[in-house]
């Protein structure tokens, strides 16, 4: 086991410059970036790597940035476990999840925090140019959902609406 440090917050801006290299070198998208004494908080849009893979690559480019610095031995972690993930449904669920990361700091009696690497919001999935028939689209537009996927079980077929709800 290893003793449990804290990142001070002279060294706030050596995780988020780890961060950035990440986030530049795998061309992630961050909207929003709370560094806090025990965790970090992060909303990174969805990408081709999975959750665990951004998690893992983030923790290691931040780790790294310490160890340059000598604010952390080779061997000591920086990270305590695997990350924490939370999947935001659409706009309104990031916007508030925007809001919370930037408020952590300042609820914690730190300085606001801004970061070259996060960009504002662009309503993605829904940003202008998006597709109007998309499953998100349609979502917001309160649209039910058509399951294209799923196939009717033996002497179902024809039982199936476009809207993918059984018909009774």
């Amino acid at each position: 086991t290893h003793e449990l440090f804290t990142i001070e917050p002279q060294d706030f801006a050596i995780v988020a410059e780890g961060l950035a290299r990440t986030i530049e070198l795998y061309r992630y998208t961050c909207w929003a970036c709370a560094v806090m004494p025990d965790h970090v908080h992060m909303l990174i849009r969805k990408h081709r790597d999975t959750a665990e893979q951004m998690i893992g690559r983030l923790q290691n480019g931040s780790m790294s940035a310490m160890r340059d610095a000598k604010r952390r031995g080779g061997e000591h972690p920086v990270w305590g476990g695997p990350g924490w993930k939370v999947f935001q449904d659409g706009p309104e669920d990031v916007r508030r999840t925007i809001a919370y990361t930037r408020n952590n700091p300042i609820k914690m009696g730190l300085p606001e925090q801004t970061w070259g690497f996060v960009k504002e919001y662009d309503g993605w999935p829904l940003h202008e140019g998006h597709s109007p028939n998309s499953p998100y689209a349609k979502r917001a537009r309160g649209e039910p959902f058509r399951n294209n996927l799923a196939k009717p079980q033996a002497g179902e077929e024809g039982r199936e609406e476009e809207t993918g709800e059984r018909r009774d």
